[in-house]
């Protein structure tokens, strides 16, 4: 586990390249990353700048009514082919996510997925690759904590 405090958003961008640095892709499948949090913790924020740092060159904004997006990326670092930012807030269970593709999603290794709201849909989300989790300070600072496997 691992803990920091960031400052602002600013703060929050350098954080998302840092751990994309620090990310290992997963070799039985696609790469989850859940992202915990309450309403305006930044998760949505977080994945922006992650999918900058991946080079999506499209707006990024939250999949909250659409439920999930799925971003072609360029080449890069990782070898991934797509990001996929799903949000689960909406839905009552797991069982919605096949209605996505998520298991097929889940089995393709150049797919990096971000999942807000992993607790929704828990019964369906085994072993992600990171569980990160993100908690507003009264100063407006962010705390991230981030868990492996």
């Amino acid at each position: 586990m691992k803990d920091k405090t960031l400052a602002d958003l600013g703060e929050l961008a350098h954080e998302a390249r840092n751990f994309l640095q620090g990310l290992e892709r997963s070799q039985q499948g696609a790469t989850l990353v859940t992202l915990s949090g309450e309403l305006g913790a930044g998760k949505t924020a977080f994945t922006k700048e992650v999918a900058v740092a991946l080079g999506v060159g499209e707006h990024v904004t939250s999949p909250t009514f659409v439920l999930e997006k799925i971003y072609a990326l360029p080449t890069n670092h990782l070898s991934f082919s797509r990001l996929i930012h799903i949000d689960a807030y909406r839905l009552k269970d797991g069982s919605e996510l096949a209605a996505l593709g998520f298991d097929e999603a889940m089995a393709d290794p150049d797919n990096l997925i971000l999942l807000e709201w992993p607790e929704r849909v828990a019964d369906a989300v085994f072993n992600p690759t990171v569980r990160i989790t993100l908690t507003p300070n009264e100063d407006g600072s962010r705390s991230i904590t981030y868990h492996e496997g």
